[in-house]
């Protein structure tokens, strides 16, 4: 999969990310309405961060209705792969072994994780000499 042509999204662009992702293209009121639920947030400032995260190139944003609606430009599971793989390089020297080693260690894994895992292991090691 091709890296993010975007740069990594912030925390804050994440939890509007993790809502248009839930939901489908979105208003910006709809995501705000969710947001607020949640936190304290004003409207203005979900705007804000929705219109920035276009520029960036993080959301698309259909112009030709009203009121504008915006989506994704990258499925979840490509921006996913994005911020695990900076977070890989920056904090586990490039390590993904390190960073499973690590996420395991410090939260257990359900059982059906750990079977996703084991079978993902097994076809990893099917393909490799």
């Amino acid at each position: 999969m091709a890296p993010l042509s975007s740069p990594l999204p912030t925390s804050s662009e994440l939890e509007i990310l993790q809502i248009i992702w839930q939901r489908g293209p979105s208003t910006v009121r709809e995501v705000y309405r969710t947001l607020a639920r949640e936190r304290e947030i004003g409207y203005s400032t979900v705007l804000k961060f929705m219109q920035i995260m276009t520029e960036k190139g993080t959301l698309v944003r259909d112009e030709r209705v009203r009121p504008q609606v915006y989506r994704a430009a990258h499925p979840r599971q490509r921006t996913q792969r994005g911020i695990l793989r900076d977070v890989i390089d920056r904090a586990f020297g490039g390590s993904p072994g390190s960073l499973i080693v690590q996420a395991l260690s410090d939260r257990r894994a359900t059982a059906e994780e750990r079977r996703q895992i084991r079978e993902l292991l097994d076809r990893l090691d099917a393909t490799r000499p």
